[in-house]
């Protein structure tokens, strides 16, 4: 029986590519680890949620709720909503990918945006799964080594608005919104959920607005027949993204 293989040229191209990633990717850890523990969470607290957790998205929005005041209920449920988009993935990667028993269940820790986009667009399966997993392990790597930096510099920092640490989990929303503001769709359901958000923010506990925005977001998806175009994250969405 003939074993698949890559070309040893197109296997380290593609190696150095996830590793890059990773690189680009795994650092914004610093930040999480430095904001979970000026957020009230402690050390290893920080360290657990992105070992387990492992979806940026979700981490920020959790310590931002419990960050502003809201319950860590509220965190939780803000924190589900957004990771759950990392189904979507699996689903498009589960047949691409054809692992079975514990190699499936191992790589489901590893779907993430990055990871994604490094494997959907392969000409081969051998080539998705080496993009899969390079893009996947440097970046739990390097966020977790990054988020263990983070947290214990962050343990003397104070106050997070001292250094504007306080703005950060916006701005990495922004970051991960923004890709996919291309298609009018979502710009249209942005701004409704936007609004949305800003109209309830006097007037409900921290982390209900997210949710209350989240839960547009999914009406539209569940009105709307059409296919989006930014479903899933290709290179160009990752940072440094068109040098890939």
């Amino acid at each position: 029986m003939t074993v698949e293989t890559l070309p040893p040229g197109e296997r380290r191209a593609i190696v150095r590519d996830g590793v890059a990633v990773g690189i680009a990717s795994g650092t914004y850890g610093i930040s999480f680890g430095a904001i979970s523990v000026t957020s009230g969470l402690d050390v290893w607290q920080t360290c657990v949620l992105s070992l387990l957790v492992f979806t940026g998205a979700s981490q920020f929005a959790l310590i931002g709720v419990i960050g502003a005041g809201g319950s860590p209920l509220s965190g939780a449920a803000t924190a589900l909503l957004l990771g759950s988009r990392n189904t979507l993935y699996g689903l498009r990667l589960a047949p691409l990918l054809a692992w079975t028993g514990w190699r499936r269940f191992a790589a489901a820790q590893l779907v993430i945006d990055e990871s994604t986009a490094m494997a959907i667009n392969r000409d081969s399966r051998l080539a998705a799964r080496t993009g899969f997993l390079s893009t996947g392990l440097a970046v739990f790597v390097l966020w977790n080594l990054a988020t263990l930096l983070g947290a214990v510099g962050g343990r003397s920092l104070g106050d997070p608005r001292t250094f504007g640490l306080d703005a950060a989990v916006g701005a990495a929303f922004l970051a991960l919104l923004w890709p996919r503001l291309r298609d009018r769709r979502n710009q249209v359901v942005a701004a409704l959920g936007a609004a949305v958000a800003l109209g309830l923010v006097p007037v409900t506990a921290a982390g209900v607005p997210v949710l209350a925005a989240g839960g547009v977001a999914l009406l539209a998806g569940i009105i709307s027949s059409r296919d989006d175009p930014t479903e899933y994250p290709e290179h160009d969405d990752l940072p440094g993204g068109g040098h890939r």
